[in-house]
Order: structure tokens, then sequence, then C-alpha cells
């Protein structure tokens, strides 16, 4: 299956994806079910989380290696146990945070399993699934694919798994080649020269790609994920890349986004989904520009 072929599974060519990133999280507290169902409220077309597996192999939506964040634990989260991860509080983190946002509910929030989130929801909800950390997490492919194939998300057309790792990513191509894949990109500034890095060496910087590194990347994905800028403020992408991409027939997608100025910019250029914490605000955006 080549590109093309993979992005008829993504989404009609005439629609633009609201990613939920993480769900509503600008909102709520991160991958818990508040955060899903305010994304849901927001008419977010995916509701997208980060993948990490427990020390009994469970799968659980989160996204740091580490839990103190984003719950009253402590240490990787490779070290606990679902059992034990389902007694901290994912909740009340938030509401320290933005208390702005602060709900009492919020408090006791759980860390959720991928099997729960699909029962939550159901089959025809779409979702789009990272394998956080793969080096880490090893052999998390297989269980997921099982995951997402035995909820009927395959056959339905409702997932999308994305990784920057493209040994995860080709490992799940081989397991199911149905699935459509994402594979996420992240440029660094070098700081001796300026130039950009891609930090798992992927890819050369956008303005060095070539046919030959979208074709290697066709031959197992069919999107790219990319972020617009670093740290320091240093645009990566712009819109001839976003154009190269397509033109390569990957959708393209963009995270993390919650600048609405900087989202109509990202539309203008033609991308074909963006991940914010904000899917109201997007909406706002594709309504109004």
């Amino acid at each position: 299956m080549d590109a093309d072929e993979e992005v008829e599974q993504i989404t009609d060519p005439d629609d633009f994806a609201v990613i939920a990133h993480r769900g509503a999280s600008g909102y709520a507290p991160e991958s818990t079910e508040h955060a899903f169902n305010l994304a849901l409220e927001m008419d977010a077309d995916y509701l997208e989380f980060d993948v990490q597996m427990t020390a009994d192999g469970e799968l659980v939506a989160f996204h740091d290696d580490e839990i103190s964040r984003t719950t009253d634990g402590e240490g990787a989260i490779g070290d606990y146990t679902l059992e034990e991860l389902k007694e901290l509080d994912a909740g009340s983190w938030f509401n320290e945070e933005y208390p702005e946002y602060a709900d009492e509910a919020y408090e006791g929030a759980e860390i959720l399993t991928v099997e729960e989130i699909i029962e939550l929801y159901g089959p025809d909800e779409n979702y789009y699934i990272e394998t956080k950390s793969p080096e880490i997490n090893q052999g998390m492919e297989e269980p997921l694919v099982e995951i997402v194939e035995e909820a009927g998300l395959v056959d339905n057309g409702t997932v999308l798994l994305q990784s920057f790792s493209p040994e995860s990513l080709k490992m799940m191509h081989e397991l199911n080649a149905d699935i459509p894949l994402i594979q996420l990109l992240w440029w660094e500034v070098d700081e001796e020269t300026g130039e950009l890095e891609e930090w798992l060496d992927v890819t050369p910087a956008p303005v060095d790609m070539t046919d030959e590194h979208f074709e290697e990347i066709g031959s197992y994905a069919a999107g790219i994920g990319a972020h617009l800028d670093y740290y320091d403020g240093t645009e990566v992408i712009d819109e001839a890349f976003v154009q190269q991409s397509l033109d390569h027939g990957f959708h393209f997608h963009v995270y993390t986004v919650n600048d609405q100025d900087n989202m109509q910019r990202l539309v203008d250029w033609g991308v074909t989904g963006i991940f914010t914490d904000f899917p109201d605000q997007l909406h706002e955006v594709l309504e109004n520009g």
C-alpha cells in the first residue's frame, strides 16, 4: 500500500482534522476522561494521546516517562503496575497549574488504559495514538495493534498511529499494513551552527529533503506530523515544505498549535490537520477564516 492509498483511509480529502492534543488539555487534565469528554463536546475530529507501558505490560494513556508532573506520584511510569497507577491522582495538578480552568471534578482523575478509552467512546470515534518512548517501552507495538484491531478501529478506519520512531512505525506496518501511520518529526536548532537537525536523524532539514526522503517515509507512513517552530522561536517549516509534502501524497499535520494567528496561517498553507489543546479555538478559525 503506498502513501496515496493510505491517505484515503485517514479522512476525506476535503476534510480538515481538528486533533485534540491529549484531549482538550488546555481546559482539563491531559489524557483524562475529562479532557476527552470536553474535546468531543467541542467537535474535535480526533482524540489524540500517547501510550506508555506499565510494569505489568498494560498500555495506558500518558505522555511523560516520569509521573511526577501530572500525578501525585514519583518515578518512572514503567516501574508501576496498572493497579498502582490507578491509585494516583492525575487531575489535581491541573487545578493548581491552571486555576482559571480549575474544577473540583478533576480531583482524583484516573489514568486510563487504551482499552478503557475505546470502551468509553466506542469504535466510531477517531483515535490518534502515539507510541511514546518505544526504546523504553519495548514490545508495545504488537499489543497496541491487537487492541485497535479487536476494537474494530482498523475496519472502521477510525485510528491513526503515530511515532517519532521509524522503527516503531515500521514494526506496526508489518503487523498490519492497513493501519495509516504518521511519521512525527522534530527539528532542533544546533546552537553552534544554527542549522536544523532532526533529533532522531530521520530526515535532513526540511529545505534539504529530497524525493528519496519522502519515498522512504511513504514506504510505511501515510502522513507527516511536524512542528511549526523550535523553542527559541525559529520556524522550522514553511508553506513550500507543506506543499512539497502534499505533492508527495502525504497528509500534513502540525503539532501543537494554540495561537489562532498561527492556526490561520497553517490553514492558509494547506495543512490537513492541526493538533491543539483548544479544539474550540481551532474551530473558530476554521469557521471565520
